[in-house]
């Protein structure tokens, strides 16, 4: 039996059953785990460098999983056929700008509506805007510290009537805002050093204007920190 990492856990808790897509699936664990615990029937392993697809193969055919676990080499969502009639994609372990990308690019294999279960590393405001221009509702959020890393989960599902995100929702999470727990705030102090050490390396004469940038975000992060109630 394959054993995940904590990470990958709160991923597949979020997974419905039926039929997985996982992109960018290095070694299979997620599928693998998938398959073995009885979470999706069947799934496809999406990858798009020959190496880390080779190591899916061998641990497809390892745990005897070939009839349930296809292995297929190709870039994003293009691993995806129409007919397959996807229930689930996930795609871990990438930043929110390249997850956000292979959506946008992909769009065309949404068709069948599958939950989006994405864990994205940095910049996850730019994730949660393209989800809203694919009509797809941010539905649960989880934010968690592995080995020294904070990372985000996002859990989005089609919506036609999907209402529109507000600033603060679309950089910080509608959930993690509601909830604040300690990676929360982890992750923000850690952005605000950030930018005021960011600050304090420009001259303000010739970076006027992006300070302005630096000093708005500043006071918005600060905003949330301080506000125990949105």
């Amino acid at each position: 039996m394959i054993n995940l990492n904590q990470r990958l856990l709160r991923v597949c808790s979020f997974l419905k059953e039926g039929t997985l897509a996982d992109i960018g699936s290095d070694h299979a664990y997620l599928p693998i785990y998938a398959i073995q615990n009885k979470i999706c029937n069947s799934a496809i392993a999406g990858e798009v460098i020959k190496g880390p697809y080779k190591a899916a193969l061998n641990n497809v055919a390892e745990n005897n999983l070939g009839d349930s676990i296809e292995v297929r080499l190709g870039d994003g969502l293009a691993v995806i056929n129409h007919d397959d009639e996807i229930d689930n994609i996930t795609i871990c372990g990438m930043g929110g700008p390249l997850i956000a990308k292979i959506l946008k690019e992909g769009q065309e294999k949404l068709a069948h509506h599958p939950r989006l279960i994405l864990q994205s590393n940095i910049q996850t405001q730019v994730l949660r805007n393209v989800l809203t221009s694919l009509n797809y509702e941010v539905i649960n959020e989880v934010i968690l510290e592995e080995k020294g890393h904070i990372y985000e989960i996002v859990v989005a599902e089609f919506n036609q009537s999907i209402m529109p995100l507000s600033t603060k929702e679309e950089k910080f999470g509608p959930y993690l805002l509601e909830e604040k727990n300690e990676h929360f705030y982890k992750k923000w102090n850690r952005e605000l050093e950030a930018l005021y050490h960011i600050k304090s390396q420009l001259n303000s004469s010739t970076h006027h204007e992006r300070l302005k940038e630096i000093d708005s975000e500043i006071n918005l992060i600060q905003e949330v920190l301080d506000n125990e109630i949105e």
